[in-house]
């Protein structure tokens, strides 16, 4: 992109402003629509007893959700045999600590769940400052029922499942949010998960990046988000 970018007048600026405008309202109805829908979706009750690792000891899911009736979990990619985390989840991570009061305040209760050991995960949060909750699913199935991991030989075989369909093109650990509701009775409902371009939309500097003349700056890269580096490499 360069000055060659076409120049009006103030005037011809607001029109053609508006016409936008009124196509992002059409965009933001839509969204609303998307969002009922959402909310209208059946549950699955969970009847897995799955259990966590955390800085308090062992957890259930039930105890992940604290005082709250909702629990938003992200699926943050970092194996077992891994030494750091995804850099492109720790992207979407350094966006998450000021949200989360607002987010107890709207009876909702937030945890990041990786699959790599405690004190790998304690250590990678240290290091970049991060302070929401991160526990470990590595001694339960958690991430392959929720499908953001999957055993090798099914990747190799090209039958893993992830963003509901089946592909070949994968990680063992994979990214994405789930979310969850606990009834009046103390039962746990699954209630929507959304993975690869779904997050897309929950990554606050990707929104504004979005609002630049330049945008996200991704063509000609090697594949997108090949310019993120975790907040202390750049």
């Amino acid at each position: 992109m360069s000055t060659s970018h076409r120049i009006v007048t103030r005037s011809q600026w607001l029109e053609a402003r508006q016409q936008l405008l009124a196509a992002e309202k059409d965009l933001t109805r839509l969204r609303d629509q998307l969002s009922q829908r959402r909310r209208e979706l059946p549950w699955v009750k969970v009847e897995q007893p799955y259990r966590f690792d955390s800085a308090q000891g062992p957890l259930t899911l039930a105890e992940l959700f604290g005082d709250k009736r909702q629990l938003l979990v992200y699926h943050l990619m970092f194996a077992p045999d891994w030494e750091v985390a995804c850099k492109s989840c720790s992207f979407w991570a350094d966006g998450w600590t000021g949200i989360l009061s607002h987010l107890a305040a709207r009876d909702v209760s937030f945890a990041a769940i990786s699959r790599a050991p405690l004190p790998k995960l304690q250590a990678y949060a240290k290091r970049l400052g991060w302070t929401f909750r991160w526990v470990s699913s590595g001694g339960s199935d958690f991430n392959f029922d929720f499908g953001v991991s999957f055993d090798p030989a099914t990747i190799e075989r090209g039958e893993a499942s992830y963003n509901y369909q089946k592909t070949g093109k994968l990680q063992t650990d994979m990214p994405g949010v789930s979310v969850f509701y606990k009834g009046d009775d103390g039962a746990i409902y699954h209630t929507y998960s959304t993975f690869a371009r779904g997050i897309d939309a929950l990554n606050p500097a990707y929104q504004y990046l979005d609002l630049t003349p330049k945008g996200r700056d991704e063509a000609g890269l090697p594949h997108t988000m090949s310019w993120v580096k975790r907040h202390d490499e750049y």
